[in-house]
Formats: C-alpha cells, structure tokens, sequence
C-alpha cells in the first residue's frame, strides 16, 4: 500500500518499522523539524526522522501544515492509498485529511473517547484507570473524534508507570495499524458520545507534590510523570525530583509533608504515608534512598514542600 507516515516522538518508531516490515510502500515520513538539545543546543532531529533516515526514506520537517499551500499541494500530489499518524503533534487540515484514499488513520494511546487530546498515557495512570490501550481511528476534522477501526487494552498494575505503558501501547500500535490496512476500507465504529474526555498538556507544575492528597494519588503521580515533565517537592529551599515511591503500610498522625523516619516515610493526607524510593538533588544524579540518607540525610520531622522556589 502507498502510505505517508507522520509522527515525532519514540512511541511513533514500532508503528514506522512495522509497517515498513510489512512492506507498504512509504513514499515520505513527516516529522517535527530537528530542536536544539543537550548542553550544546545542537539541533537534533526527531526519534521518528533518524528511524525514518536509517531505512532510507525520505523525511519532510515542515514547521507548519495549515497555511502551507504548497506543502499541501505535494502532500496531495503523493496520490496515497492511506496515511498514517501517531503522535506527530501538528494538526492536519481537511485538504490533507482528505487527500489519501483511504483517508488518514490515527494511533491514538487510549481506548477512546477516554482520554482525547494530548498525555493520553499519563492521564490513565493519574485517574488510576484499571486499562489502557490503543484505537486505530479515521481521523476527521475534529480533536480525536474520529470513527474506531480497531482497538486493544492493556491491564494497569499498581506498578505501571509511563515508561512501562508507553513502550506497550507503542508496540501494540505497531501491530494494530498494520492489522488496520490488511483490512478493507470500511466506515467504523461511531465513537460513544458519553464517556469523553480531554486531557490538556503537561507542564512542569504538574509534577509538583501536594503531600496533603493521599499517598495512593502521589504514587499515581509520581508513577504516570517519570521520567517527563517529573515530579517534585522542596527541601530546605532546594528543589528535589522525586523518581519513585511506593505507598508505606499503617497510618500517621504527623501533618502531611512531614518525614517520618530515617526511610524516609513521608506523611500524606487523610493520615496515609508514601516511602520516597529514588530521589535526586539539583546538579546530581537520580540516587536510591538509602545511599541518598549517607550523604546527606534528611531527618525525621523535617517538612517537605513548605516553600514555593521559582520554577
């Protein structure tokens, strides 16, 4: 089959090999134009441009789509059987929506209409959904309101993070588009008008702890934010990341935010404490607790999260 692939981050790259696997014809790959990273700000290109560069098919970085004559123009002179999106973080606008004659399918990272718009993956894990999974849509001119082609789920675990999720629902994606365009066109399924919601994106304030929400949200938001944007609390005016916890038997009395031991058991709402498992001071590495408690321990009764630093 004639395809456009379109997609920026890691979770698009199983979808790009799989379907290169499977022997579609993939005329271009579009992704989101390289940005500066590292010390050195070098511009770095895509996760799904460098997978798209190694199996020698050509790439296109426009900045953007909507006002793009000319880039529309090319994209509906391809004349494509499909093309398919994950994650490529432009909006497409109807003359290219329409231009593939099978239209534009969308690996979306949720089971729809749950978790429409962007960190579908994190958002589960914070509302401690009890699955996850991916829907092949036919995109239409609205934010994931498509018709479903296909979908699958996976199991949450009260250990699942977003690593974890986003590396199974990246797979499975793979294996779903591919299963899509093996089967004829059709209309699909009519997303359900109940049931909806949008999830806004992430920023970095997102990560920071409120040790008065119980220990079983703080471990949800800690599980569904690592390694990106992180979460945090402050420590004697310092911001520390926060890389994993688990939720600590029994109960307290002390005032949320308190340490409770050299354990470093914190206190949280409603009495519940979280035992803090990794953690990482400004300018070092992510350390375990107890090698963080050698260097420089932190004492019982001392208060997290009391000030509010800069971000």
């Amino acid at each position: 089959m004639r395809l456009a692939f379109m997609g920026t981050p890691d979770f698009a790259v199983p979808a790009l090999r799989a379907l290169h696997r499977a022997g579609h014809d993939i005329i271009t790959v579009y992704s989101q134009p390289p940005r500066p990273a590292g010390r050195g700000k070098r511009l770095r290109p895509s996760p799904v441009q460098v997978a798209a560069e190694e199996l020698g098919i050509p790439v296109r970085t426009p900045l953007s789509l909507r006002r793009n004559v000319e880039e529309q123009a090319y994209f509906r002179g391809l004349d494509l059987d499909a093309a398919v999106v994950a994650a490529y973080g432009l909006i497409l606008p109807e003359a290219m929506l329409d231009a593939p004659h099978r239209g534009c399918l969308n690996i979306h990272a949720s089971l729809l209409p749950r978790w429409r718009g962007a960190a579908p993956i994190q958002a589960a894990i914070l509302a401690g959904d009890s699955e996850s999974g991916v829907t092949i849509m036919q995109m239409d001119a609205g934010l994931d309101t498509g018709a479903m082609l296909l979908r699958d789920h996976v199991a949450l675990t009260p250990r699942t993070t977003a690593t974890t999720l986003h590396d199974d629902l990246a797979a499975m994606g793979g294996r779903l588009i591919v299963e899509a365009l093996r089967q004829p066109a059709y209309p699909g399924t009519p997303q359900p008008e109940t049931g909806v919601t949008y999830v806004q994106r992430l920023s970095r304030e997102d990560g920071r702890i409120d040790w008065t929400a119980p220990a079983p949200a703080i471990d949800r938001q800690i599980r569904a934010l690592t390694p990106w944007p992180g979460t945090f609390t402050v420590l004697n005016g310092e911001v520390i990341k926060i890389g994993a916890a688990e939720i600590a038997p029994g109960h307290t009395q002390a005032a949320p935010g308190t340490v409770v031991d050299e354990r470093l058991r914190v206190a949280c709402g409603k009495g519940t404490m979280l035992r803090i498992m990794r953690l990482q001071r400004p300018g070092r590495g992510m350390m375990e607790a107890d090698a963080f408690q050698r260097g420089q321990a932190v004492a019982p009764g001392t208060c997290l999260g009391t000030e509010r630093p800069d971000a």
